[in-house]
C-alpha cells in the first residue's frame, strides 16, 4: 500500500488472513474488498457498512484495545466504485447523479461517524478522484480531454463531504475527521506528468485494453487463452494501468502530490 510507505510502516494485513500472519495486530489490518463501495456494488463483496462489523467484531473480542485505537489512525478511501456501478446501471445518465451523491453521503457520514464511536482517534479520508479523467470517460475524445461533467460531479461529492466531515467535528469540537484531496493531487500529478514525460508518455490513455472497447478488457482471454488485450511498450510511461485504475507509476506521481498531507495524519 503505497499510503503506508510514505508514512514508514509496513502495508497492514488484509482483514481476511489475519489469523495466517501473526504480524497482522502491530501493522494494522485493511478490511477494504476490490470493486466495493459505500453502497451495494457490482462486486458481490461486502460493502463499507459490513466492513465496519469485521472492525467492531475485533475491537469486541479485545483484539484491539484501548491503547491501541488511541494511537491508531483510520483511512477510508471509498466511492468510485459506488459511482462506476451507477453509471453502469443507468447507462451513463447524469440527470439524477448528485440525487445519487445526497444517497452516499447520508450512509458514509454513519459509517465514519461509527468508526469514530469504535475508538479511533484519527480518521482521514479522500475526497474523490475527477472521474472524468479515468479512460474508461476520456476514451470518448479519444483519450484527449477529461470528462468536465463527470468532474463536476466528483467536485460536489467532495464539497458535500467536507460539509459532512465539518459537521461531525463540530459535534464535540473535535479535530478527528480530515480530508485527504485526492482530486487536487489527482489533477497535480496528471498535469505534470502529461506536461513533463517524455516523448511516448500515453497521458490519459491506458497501458492495457481490451482489443474491441466495451466488449473486452485488460486481462480478457478467449476459451483457448489467446489474450484478448493490449499492452504498451513500456508501462513506466502511462499514468494509467487500464481504463479504471492508475498504473504503479502514476499513484506514485499522486501520492508524492499527497506526501505532506498524509504526515498529517502522526500529528
Amino acid at each position: 500500500m503505497v499510503a503506508a510507505s510514505y508514512l514508514g510502516i509496513r502495508t497492514p494485513i488484509a482483514y481476511k488472513w489475519r489469523k495466517e500472519v501473526k504480524r497482522s495486530k502491530e501493522y494494522g489490518m485493511n478490511f477494504a474488498y476490490g470493486g466495493t463501495g459505500v453502497l451495494d456494488t457490482l462486486a458481490n463483496q461486502p460493502n463499507m457498512t459490513t466492513q465496519i462489523d469485521f472492525f467492531q467484531r475485533l475491537v469486541e473480542q479485545k483484539v484491539y484495545g484501548k491503547q491501541d485505537l488511541d494511537n491508531s489512525v483510520g483511512l477510508i478511501s471509498v466511492a468510485g466504485n459506488d459511482y462506476a456501478t451507477y453509471l453502469a446501471r443507468n447507462t451513463h445518465n447524469l440527470q439524477k447523479l448528485g440525487d445519487f451523491t445526497k444517497k452516499i453521503m447520508d450512509q458514509l457520514e454513519i459509517n465514519i461517524d461509527r468508526i469514530r464511536g469504535l475508538g479511533v482517534k484519527r480518521i482521514a479520508v479522500t475526497l474523490i478522484e475527477p472521474m472524468g479523467c479515468i479512460p474508461l470517460q476520456a476514451a470518448s475524445s479519444s483519450y484527449s480531454n477529461c470528462t468536465q461533467a463527470l468532474n463536476l460531479g466528483s467536485k460536489f461529492h467532495n464539497q458535500m463531504l467536507n460539509q459532512s466531515l465539518q459537521n461531525l467535528n463540530a459535534k464535540d469540537n473535535s479535530t478527528v475527521f480530515i480530508t485527504l484531496d485526492l482530486y487536487d493531487a489527482f489533477f497535480s500529478a496528471l498535469n505534470k506528468f502529461t506536461t513533463h514525460a517524455p516523448a511516448g508518455s500515453l497521458g490519459l490513455k491506458p497501458c492495457c485494453e481490451g482489443k474491441e472497447m466495451g466488449k473486452y478488457y485488460c486481462g480478457s482471454v478467449d476459451e483457448s487463452g489467446a489474450k484478448l488485450y493490449t499492452i504498451c511498450e513500456n508501462p513506466n510511461l502511462s499514468f494509467f494501468w487500464d481504463t479504471l485504475h492508475p498504473s504503479q507509476n502514476g499513484w506514485h506521481s499522486i501520492f508524492s502530490s499527497l506526501r505532506s498531507s498524509l504526515h498529517k495524519l502522526t500529528t
